[in-house]
C-alpha cells in the first residue's frame, strides 16, 4: 500500500474554488487582450475566433474535470460503496484524451471487502476502461475520418485532442474489430410496399498485402431499382451495402439473405436480378437468395470484346450485333475467325479467352435485355465503397486491418454512426461490469442540481467572494 499520509489534502472547497479562478481568469484574460487588440487593430476576427475557440475548449477541459471529481466525491460518500468497497489509495491521477483535448483529473482507488479485487469506481461508473487513454466520442471521430482519408489526416484533424501518433488510430480501428454487415439496424419499413422486382450487384476489389499475394475484398448491394435525379442522372433507391474479405461467401451470402427476408415480403417478390462479373463467388448467391437470376455485367462483358478485338477492331461491331441478337453460335463462329486469322499467341489467347468467358455467361448475357432489368454500376460502387481508400492509394494492408477497413467503408456508407456504433458495443459490458450503484439519495441530489440549473452550478455555490465569483453570481441574478 503506498503510504499518502505526506501528501497534503486538497479540501472539496479549495479544488472548486480554483476551478472558478482558473475559468474566469481564463475568460477575462481572453476577452480583455482580444478587445485591447480588436480596439488598436492588432487583430483580425478569425484570430479573434481562433483564440476564443482555444478558450474555450480550455473551459470545457476544466468542467469535465470538475464533472468527474465531484462523482468521485459523491462515489465517496455513497453508502452502498461504504458497505461493499474501502478505500485504498486517494487522489490518483489519470489523463484522458477528448475531443476538448487531454483532461487530467484525480479519482480514489478502491479494494473490494469480500473479493480483495481492485477498482477505481469512478471510472466504472462513467465508462472507462481500466488502462483506456481515450473516451469513445474522440475514438469515434479518430475512426470516422479514418474511413475516408490516412491516418495522419485522421489525427491532423483532432489535433486539439493531444492525439498525435498514427498508431493511436490504428488502435483504436482495432478495437471495433470487424463490424457486422448487420450493425446497422433494418428500416423497418411497411412490407406491402414490397416492389416485385429486387436487385443485386457484387463486385470485388483487388488489396494489396503487407505479405503475400494480394487480398479480395467483396462487396454486394441490394437496391429497389433506379430513380432520376435530374437528366442523365440516377440514383439507386433504398440500396445496402454488405462485405466479406474473409473468403467465406457463404457468411456474406447469408447476410444478404437475412436481411431481404426482414425488409421485404418475399412473397410479393417475383423475381431478384443478382448482377456481377461473373465470378464463381457472386454466382453462388444463386444458390442462397430465393428468385434470384444471374446477369452478367454488361461493363466486363464490353472489356473482354475490346480485348479480343484490339487488333481487329471491325470485328467488334458484328460481334455485339450477333449478341444483342441471341446468335449464339454466329458469335461463337466469328471469335473462331478472329484466332485462326491471328499470328501471336498472346493475342490468340486473349480472343480464347473471351470465347469461353461469352459462351460460359452466355444466359447472364441475354437477361440484360430483359424488360425489368435496369444494369449494373457495381464497378462505380467498388471504387466508391472500396477503392478510393484501400487499394487507390500505394499501401500495403493487414488481414485483419482490411477486413476491419472494409467493414467500416460499408457501415459508414449504410448510414452507421460510429460512435453509437462503439456506445452499443460496450452497454453490455459496462451493465455486466457494474460495481456500484448510488443510493436513491444521490440520484435525488442530481435531479434537483439538474432542474436548479446555473442557480446550482457548484463551483459558483462554493466559491470565495472574489471579483470573478461575484461577476459569475450577478450573471444568474444572485
Amino acid at each position: 500500500m503506498i503510504n499518502l499520509t505526506k501528501k497534503p489534502i486538497r479540501t472539496e472547497e479549495s479544488i472548486l474554488t480554483n476551478i472558478i479562478q482558473q475559468a474566469m481568469e481564463l475568460i477575462t484574460k481572453t476577452q480583455q487582450e482580444n478587445y485591447e487588440k480588436m480596439l488598436t487593430g492588432e487583430t483580425d476576427i478569425s484570430t479573434v475566433v481562433t483564440s476564443t475557440e482555444e478558450m474555450v475548449l480550455e473551459l470545457g477541459r476544466l468542467m469535465v474535470k470538475d464533472l468527474l471529481e465531484s462523482t468521485d466525491e459523491e462515489i465517496k460518500k455513497s453508502r452502498e460503496r461504504k458497505k461493499e468497497w474501502v478505500v485504498e489509495r486517494k487522489a490518483e491521477e489519470k489523463t484522458i484524451n477528448t475531443v476538448l483535448g487531454e483532461v487530467r483529473y484525480e479519482r480514489t482507488y478502491y479494494r473490494n471487502k469480500a473479493t480483495g479485487n481492485y477498482a477505481h469506481l469512478l471510472d466504472n461508473q462513467v465508462g472507462i476502461e481500466p488502462h483506456e487513454r481515450m473516451e469513445d466520442s474522440l475514438r469515434a471521430r479518430l475512426v470516422k475520418n479514418a474511413a475516408t482519408m490516412s491516418y495522419q489526416k485522421s489525427v491532423d484533424q483532432l489535433s486539439q485532442s493531444g492525439i498525435t501518433s498514427r498508431m493511436s488510430v490504428c488502435n483504436a480501428i482495432k478495437s471495433l474489430k470487424t463490424i457486422p454487415n448487420d450493425a446497422v439496424k433494418t428500416n423497418k419499413k411497411d412490407k406491402e410496399d414490397t416492389p416485385r422486382v429486387l436487385y443485386i450487384e457484387a463486385d470485388e476489389d483487388h488489396v494489396a498485402m503487407q505479405k503475400g499475394p494480394s487480398a479480395i475484398a467483396k462487396i454486394a448491394y441490394v437496391h429497389e431499382g433506379k430513380t432520376e435525379v435530374n437528366k442523365n442522372r440516377y440514383k439507386l433507391k433504398n440500396k445496402r451495402y454488405f462485405s466479406d474479405v474473409k473468403n467465406n461467401n457463404q457468411e456474406m451470402w447469408i447476410d444478404v439473405a437475412n436481411y431481404l427476408e426482414e425488409t421485404y415480403d418475399m412473397k410479393q417478390v417475383e423475381k431478384i436480378y443478382l448482377s456481377g462479373d461473373g465470378a464463381n463467388w457472386i454466382k453462388e448467391g444463386l444458390g442462397w437468395i430465393d428468385k434470384s437470376k444471374y446477369v452478367l455485367d454488361r461493363f466486363h462483358l464490353s472489356k473482354y470484346i475490346r480485348k479480343a478485338t484490339a487488333h481487329k477492331d471491325y470485328m467488334s461491331k458484328p460481334i455485339w450485333t450477333h449478341i444483342n441478337l441471341g446468335m449464339k453460335d454466329e458469335v461463337k463462329e466469328l471469335l473462331n475467325i478472329i484466332i485462326k486469322d491471328t499470328e501471336s499467341e498472346t493475342k490468340r489467347e486473349a480472343v480464347k479467352e473471351t470465347k469461353r468467358y461469352i459462351m460460359n455467361n452466355w444466359e447472364g448475357i441475354q437477361r440484360q435485355k430483359e424488360e425489368d432489368y435496369v444494369g449494373c454500376s457495381a464497378e462505380g460502387h467498388v471504387s466508391h465503397i472500396m477503392s478510393d481508400r484501400v487499394s487507390s492509394r500505394p499501401m500495403g494492408w493487414s488481414r485483419e486491418g482490411l477486413r476491419i477497413m472494409s467493414s467500416m467503408r460499408v457501415y459508414k456508407s449504410n448510414g452507421g454512426d460510429f460512435y453509437e456504433y462503439i456506445k452499443r458495443s460496450k452497454e453490455d459490458k459496462k451493465e455486466e461490469a457494474k460495481i456500484i450503484e448510488f443510493d436513491k439519495r444521490v440520484a435525488k441530489r442530481a435531479r434537483k442540481a439538474k432542474q436548479a440549473g446555473i442557480q446550482n452550478i457548484r463551483f459558483i455555490n462554493t466559491a470565495k467572494k472574489t471579483g470573478t465569483a461575484v461577476l459569475l453570481k450577478s450573471v444568474r441574478g444572485i
